[in-house]
């Protein structure tokens, strides 16, 4: 999810608890080798075994569409220690498909295969080499086409989001779609998509035949989503996240903003976060609206002690850290 789901909410996200693993912001390969400094801006948790500070193990995406280059820059970022390499086959946005990249690959299945089977060579087996696909581009006709040609690639698993390019972000997901690609091919299978409630996981795990989901944007809006869901299945975890449990997380975010981030960016992430936080707390409301014309850092951090997201007496202000450069 890119300009959303970066390190600095993958950190903040992975301390609430219930995820496996992360995937990262794509990595856009076009005719190059990147050099190690790219990867680490988009992924720097490479430079700490491949794991958020909470452990939380990161799989490193890669998106393009060129067999050869895809495999050559999987095996320079297999050198650095992620802990999988993860292909973008989904992303709908028009200025990557324009250029043959994300969903627009799920017009050409034997492309799929090709690029599949040279990153696989290029990894370790002991890697995983995992994908994440749409149903389609325009229409869903060729799903399960392309979920088999991904699997004959050997690929060690496969996201599906349960909507087309076309549908966008639109509802409804269609689950029931997810099920007819795990039928059809070998490998484990994980659904995504319109999951924003633990009513949301049931319904989906019903639909899709899959017990493993991956979350996004329902995760940013609740950050105790994940915790939720396996509560509901039996496991003892945590209790609710409140707002009050939640404030703290918020401080530590905003930390993080103006530590890794530029100036220019810095409120605006705290906002953008806000905003889906609104959603699902009515205190974010409150929040984004005190916050919704606030653009001095220095007056943010001020807002943030008086809400208690901060120590009381908290007036250290960061610039942002030279060698991190801007937001991937």
């Amino acid at each position: 999810m890119e300009g959303l789901l970066d390190f600095v909410l993958r950190d903040v996200l992975t301390r609430v608890g219930g995820v496996d693993h992360c995937v990262s912001e794509f990595i856009r390969v076009t005719h190059m080798l990147l050099p190690e400094h790219v990867f680490l801006r988009i992924v720097p948790e490479l430079a700490t075994g491949g794991c958020t500070p909470a452990g939380v193990p990161v799989r490193a995406q890669l998106l393009g569409s060129d067999p050869v280059c895809m495999a050559e820059n999987a095996a320079r970022l297999a050198g650095m220690g992620p802990h999988g390499i993860d292909l973008n086959f989904g992303c709908p946005a028009k200025v990557v498909n324009r250029h043959g990249g994300g969903a627009a690959l799920l017009e050409d299945p034997e492309l799929l295969t090709r690029i599949v089977a040279a990153v696989r060579r290029a990894v370790p087996p002991s890697m995983p080499v995992s994908a994440k696909m749409r149903l389609g581009f325009n229409n869903d006709a060729r799903a399960v086409e392309c979920a088999q040609a991904i699997a004959s690639g050997g690929a060690d698993e496969l996201v599906v989001h349960a909507r087309t390019k076309a549908d966008a972000y639109r509802p409804p997901a269609y689950w029931e779609r997810v099920n007819d690609i795990r039928l059809g091919v070998s490998i484990p299978v994980i659904a995504n998509g319109e999951i924003w409630t633990v009513d949301d996981a049931q319904r989906c795990r019903d639909a899709s035949g899959c017990n493993s989901l991956m979350l996004g944007r329902g995760m940013v809006t609740d950050p105790g989503l994940a915790l939720a869901i396996r509560r509901a299945d039996g496991q003892n975890v945590a209790p609710d996240v409140l707002w009050e449990d939640l404030l703290p997380l918020i401080g530590a975010f905003w930390l993080l903003v103006v530590d890794r981030l530029e100036l220019r960016q810095q409120a605006g992430r705290l906002k953008q976060w806000l905003n889906f936080l609104r959603r699902h707390y009515p205190q974010a409301e409150v929040a984004y609206g005190a916050l919704r014309t606030l653009h001095d850092p220095v007056a943010v951090t001020q807002w943030m002690v008086e809400q208690r997201a901060l120590a009381p007496g908290y007036t250290r202000y960061h610039e942002p850290l030279p060698q991190t450069g801007s937001q991937p």
